[in-house]
């Protein structure tokens, strides 16, 4: 089960984000910006969890899909304040404490995503440019849409299919 992390949470976990450390829990968090934690069901809805999350993942809500973190902050800052509709889910950056509980959290966010933000019809990355990112969102169905000076773009066009 997956909730949105407390920011005495996202302070601590923060840490051991890999692909963007210098991302301090402000930016993270205000602005059309969230952070989702992945949990085992028992530990989802209690209000300080037992255990740490099995993953985490950050989320921008965007009016267009950013090239780099500048932009990604520009989007996600003029959409939160109502000036242009926000139309997708930029998955800036995400780390696993357990194998496989990456895809995990990519698939169920996006789920939660779609069920609670109707005006969410696009799926995109902001993906450092490594051989390892390039694999995990190809393995999981996202398609390459661009490169750029600091990242990669990739696009989860399967994530927009409503549940069957």
């Amino acid at each position: 089960m997956i909730r949105q992390l407390t920011l005495d949470e996202v302070e601590k976990y923060i840490q051991d984000d890999s692909v963007r450390p210098h991302l301090n829990t402000e930016f993270r968090t205000t602005e059309g910006r969230q952070v989702w934690g992945l949990f085992e069901d028992q530990y989802a809805t209690a209000h300080e969890p037992m255990k740490q999350p099995l993953a985490v993942i950050c989320v921008a809500y965007a009016n267009a899909a950013p090239r780099d973190e500048f932009e990604l902050k520009w989007f996600s800052s003029a959409s939160s304040s109502g000036a242009v509709t926000t139309n997708t889910a930029v998955f800036y950056t995400v780390w696993s404490y357990s194998k496989g509980a990456g895809q995990t959290i990519v698939n169920t966010l996006a789920e939660h995503i779609r069920a609670t933000r109707p005006e969410i019809n696009r799926w995109v990355t902001l993906s450092p440019l490594t051989r390892m990112a390039e694999r995990f969102h190809t393995k999981n169905g996202a398609r390459l849409k661009s490169i750029h000076d600091t990242c990669q773009i990739f696009e989860y066009t399967h994530l927009m299919e409503t549940a069957a």
